[in-house]
């Protein structure tokens, strides 16, 4: 376990700190640090936390391979690791880790679902079996905390739990979830796209990601190959081509068969300057993965005034739509084409797009208004919150 601060001087309360504020475990896998969206919404949690003076402790489980993360539940001290904290806060994600282990914790346990593996499984008797434990995982917490609404959704038709909508005063009643979204202002902002910006040729469209099966690049160069001839259109995959290496090979022949090879460059990963000004220099992002748990690239991308091309599977249609983007079916690249061509055929209405995902992003929760949220649910839970209710139906722990 991790010793993460424990905030200000216990005996200044500044405004908006909790007095007699609760210690709360975070369980992660591995390093709190890590730059992906997952890690960076527990991050900032975290951090909030300890600056508002709760004593915060990451208790960081070994990731694994999935089967020899099972026996973690097993782990000799875990449960009693657990028990010290008047709440813990478990990223989903370590679910396999936890499903057996929660059984047995009385702290109150409240499940961050960022990810759903059930998501993106098929129907073998393995896959079968990871949608099994991680609907028993889920059924192990008190209370939840969402991405999205989609998110929630998922959750309660994979697990058949009413899902009761969090709102001030209803701890103590009941067993809710609260969708808590991540913000998108890592990078900074720029203006929707206007002027040179956005006139200029070539039509330029970024994706931005780690290059893997699920992210849709292929469905992407697909759907730009469809164009008609007359759209002069680049496309910059920007991300880490070391993850799934023959992938990112696939990638390329497919370019090179469609006769587009000349007009898509992998950049790999890049700091996040270089990032600033990828998106600077693009027209539209987009990443048509086959699941995007929330999708915080697309609003990334709405701060530089970029329309988003987004997953219809996942938590971006909470915020992604035809004024500011559009929505496509994982694998169509006929969906693909259809939403970029308008765009690049018409930059009036690109710049009205622009303007829309700009607003989009502006009117988005800040950080400090997602993380305040969640520290007011959790506050309510260790306040009041009992480990019977309505939110599930099977039963508790």
């Amino acid at each position: 376990m991790d010793g993460r601060g424990g905030g200000p001087d216990p005996g200044r309360v500044d405004a908006g700190s909790d007095t007699d504020a609760p210690r709360v475990g975070i369980v992660v896998y591995g390093d709190l640090d890590s730059r992906s969206g997952g890690f960076l919404y527990d991050r900032r949690l975290a951090d909030h936390l300890a600056d508002r003076g709760w004593t915060v402790e990451v208790v960081s489980l070994p990731e694994r391979s999935y089967r020899r993360s099972l026996l973690t539940n097993l782990a000799p001290g875990l449960v009693d690791r657990l028990e010290r904290f008047d709440v813990v806060l478990e990223d989903a994600y370590c679910g396999p880790s936890l499903f057996l282990a929660n059984r047995r914790v009385e702290t109150p346990v409240v499940a961050l679902v960022h990810y759903l593996r059930s998501a993106v499984v098929g129907e073998s008797v393995g896959d079968r079996a990871v949608r099994a434990i991680e609907r028993d995982y889920l059924r192990t917490a008190d209370a939840y905390v969402f991405n999205s609404r989609p998110t929630r959704e998922a959750v309660a038709d994979l697990c058949g739990l009413e899902v009761v909508e969090w709102t001030e005063g209803t701890a103590g009643t009941s067993l809710p979830g609260v969708v808590a979204p991540p913000a998108g202002d890592r990078l900074g902002t720029a203006p929707a796209l206007s002027g040179d910006r956005l006139t200029r040729d070539p039509f330029r469209v970024i994706a931005v990601g780690n290059v893997t099966p699920r992210k849709g690049i292929a469905t992407l160069i697909r759907g730009l190959s469809r164009l008609d001839d007359g759209i002069d259109w680049r496309l910059r995959v920007v991300g880490d081509t070391d993850v799934a290496p023959d992938h990112v090979a696939s990638l390329r022949a497919l370019a090179d068969r469609h006769g587009v090879a000349d007009r898509v460059a992998f950049a790999g990963r890049v700091d996040d300057d270089a990032l600033r000004e990828e998106l600077r220099s693009a027209h539209v992002l987009a990443v048509p993965s086959r699941y995007e748990p929330f999708g915080i690239v697309y609003l990334e991308g709405m701060a530089f005034g970029l329309p988003a091309i987004a997953s219809a599977n996942g938590g971006a249609s909470d915020f992604v739509g035809d004024h500011n983007g559009a929505l496509v079916p994982p694998g169509d690249a006929g969906a693909v084409a259809n939403a970029i061509e308008p765009l690049a055929r018409d930059r009036d209405r690109l710049r009205r797009s622009s303007e829309a995902a700009r607003e989009t992003f502006r009117t988005h929760p800040t950080w400090e208004e997602t993380c305040d949220r969640v520290r007011r649910f959790l506050r309510g839970i260790v306040d009041g919150q009992t480990r019977s209710g309505s939110l599930e139906t099977s039963g508790p722990h």
